[in-house]
């Protein structure tokens, strides 16, 4: 049991980061004390300000930009960035040298997140960083903030928990633990977002959490963040007399949530601004597309407000005579987030794909359909047969005719659920849904924290890490396979076929170990090869070993392929070693593969990261 006094919770947001902690020499069972941090930042030009949230933005001024003093931090003096509520402000007029949604690129696999390639659509004048560093500096800066407020509890000496998208792929989850450990994060957990924010809403309950669920329910955790929309559902269980909550199932990676809205605020504006006359240039775009982030944010935060003005700067000479000078109302406000992402749909609706250009620019593979109410119905589609399929939760499963799995209660997470409008929109949508097969509608679970309860709840989970309060089981959210190619002669146009072997199985816990059966394979050593990897959401009966021959569209998804040479150790290059594989569950919830040759000590670790690819032990 570790000894450290603090459980410490990240929220490593999109658009926002957060600190929240729990003490744990002062909580005792289910009555904690838990506290946020608020985090010291630049406000403003050598202004210091003290706020709940972080907003994950870096800004990288011109050397000649801002006087000396003016990035300066109490902890470390000057700087050559500065990230926080002045990047943010500074870079809505500024957007070239600013970087946002690191996150989102940090789980790209289409790009190299070690590059610097942020500001993606910067001119080469501008200095550019990685997605990895990006997150590096925005970890770094709430261990300082930390640091600084605490210098008798060192951060390194505490138990942390980062959040992460529950939808992330292994290779994303690598990624967000190397960050944090390059920022000094040193026990270390990663838990899902969704998780966090029923955990944070179980702790704010102080016990009463039980008079709000009961056994045989399943709770739809809809959270919406700036970058990701992420979907799970808990069940409600009875094992030995109390009540247990046990995660059925995760979404798959949706990359669609305020960074879309807010470019979708950017683009009704232009418009408006069109039809006066005034053309938006593709940099003023973005600066209105961050304009607009503000005043959503003030909008759905603030219900006496009802305009926020929007300016946008000239890139010329003449500043303030070449500003754009308009306005975002809630009525457009509601109007564009209520219909375009939340539109009532009935629960055979998916998403629509549409056939996509030959050439297209690099940015982030975002979700071609903005519809949140269509991918919650596929979400709930999918997971129909999920309740018969888990040891414990047979009980609960769903009628014969039942379309969809039928969720019993809702929790939202995310500060676009700010607006009542939203919540009703969706809620009304899943009852009628469940209204039109007869089931019960589901129930709003009160007392979210929109704001903070995923970096709340992190905190709240390292106590419960302890033996204390309540925890959610459920282990991977998916099945995890590695493709074996088929040993066959050749044949000409026909590439040999693939199975794939299951070496993580559904709810795998953290920290277990899963060696597979004594069947060998033959792993190539010295020259480039390919390791291609699957995921499954749905196949939950499948154990270590499985090996499959078919399997349909909707059951396995690729993951990210790893390229890698693994070293030939005094082999000949293309040698084929006989080897034996072993599956692990890291503590911090990563997961790595070891290939063990035949009567050696010699390991080659095959890990979902990309960390140089493969590594040989």
């Amino acid at each position: 049991m570790s000894g450290a006094r603090y459980s410490i919770g990240i929220d490593l947001g999109t658009t926002h980061c957060a600190l929240s902690y729990v003490d744990t020499h002062a909580s005792d069972g289910e009555k904690t004390s838990q506290s946020v941090l608020p985090i010291a930042q630049l406000s403003g030009p050598g202004a210091i300000d003290n706020l709940d949230l972080l907003p994950s933005f870096l800004y990288l001024p011109h050397p000649d930009e801002l006087a000396s003093g003016d990035l300066y931090l109490p902890w470390t003096g000057q700087r050559e960035f500065a990230v926080g509520e002045f990047a943010r402000s500074r870079g809505a007029a500024t957007p070239i040298r600013l970087v946002s949604s690191a996150k989102s690129w940090l789980c790209h696999p289409g790009v190299d997140r070690r590059a610097a390639i942020l500001p993606n659509d910067a001119p080469p004048e501008v200095a550019r960083v990685s997605p990895l560093e990006s997150s590096v500096r925005y970890l770094t800066h709430l261990r300082e903030a930390w640091d600084h407020v605490h210098p008798d509890a060192p951060f390194g000496q505490q138990d942390i928990t980062v959040t992460i998208p529950a939808s992330f792929d292994p290779a994303a989850r690598e990624l967000t633990a190397e960050a944090a450990e390059a920022a000094g994060y040193g026990r270390m957990t990663l838990l899902e977002e969704p998780q966090a924010a029923l955990y944070s809403w179980i702790q704010k309950s102080g016990g009463q959490w039980r008079k709000q669920v009961k056994v045989g329910d399943i709770i739809l955790v809809v959270d919406v963040g700036g970058g990701t929309t992420d979907l799970s559902l808990i069940a409600v269980i009875e094992r030995d007399g109390n009540l247990e909550l046990h995660r059925v199932a995760v979404g798959e990676h949706i990359l669609l949530g305020g960074d879309n809205m807010d470019l979708a605020l950017a683009h009704v504006v232009a418009r408006k601004l069109a039809a006066a006359g005034t053309q938006a240039d593709a940099w003023q775009l973005r600066a209105l597309t961050y304009a607009c982030r503000s005043a959503k944010e003030t909008l759905l935060s603030d219900p006496s407000v009802d305009t926020v003005p929007l300016v946008v700067p000239s890139r010329g000479s003449k500043l303030i005579g070449g500003s754009i000078r308009t306005e975002l109302t809630r009525a457009e406000l509601t109007q564009i987030i209520l219909e375009g992402f939340f539109p009532p749909v009935d629960s055979a609706a998916r998403p629509v794909s549409r056939a996509r250009a030959g050439l297209t620019q690099l940015g982030l593979p975002y979700a071609q359909d903005a519809g949140i109410t269509r991918h919650l119905a596929a979400f709930l589609g999918r997971q129909v047969g999920a309740l018969a399929e888990l040891d414990g939760l047979r009980d609960l499963a769903q009628p014969s005719d039942a379309s969809f799995l039928h969720p019993t209660a809702v929790l939202f997470n995310g500060g676009v659920f700010k607006s009542a409008l939203l919540v009703e929109r969706l809620m009304g949508t899943l009852n009628q849904w469940l209204g039109a097969e007869n089931a019960p509608p589901a129930r709003l679970l009160e007392g979210a924290d929109l704001d903070l309860a995923v970096a709340r709840g992190a905190a709240y989970y390292g106590y419960v890490r302890r033996g204390q309060g309540v925890r959610i089981r459920g282990g991977t959210a998916r099945a995890y396979y590695i493709a074996i190619e088929s040993a066959m002669p050749a044949v000409p146009g026909l590439e040999p076929p693939l199975q794939a072997l299951c070496v993580a199985p559904f709810g795998m816990e953290e920290g277990t170990d899963a060696p597979l059966p004594a069947q060998e394979f033959g792993l190539v050593v010295g020259e480039p090869v390919h390791f291609r990897f699957f995921g499954s959401s749905v196949r939950r009966q499948d154990q270590v070993g499985t090996l499959l021959d078919f399997w349909g569209p909707e059951e396995l998804q690729e993951l990210e392929e790893i390229q890698a040479t693994l070293p030939a150790a005094g082999r000949t290059a293309g040698d084929v070693v006989p080897v034996k594989l072993h599956a692990r569950v890291t503590e911090a919830g990563t997961l790595e593969l070891e290939a063990i040759p035949r009567g050696s000590d010699e390991r080659w670790k095959v890990e979902f990261d990309v960390r140089g690819g493969v590594t040989a032990e």
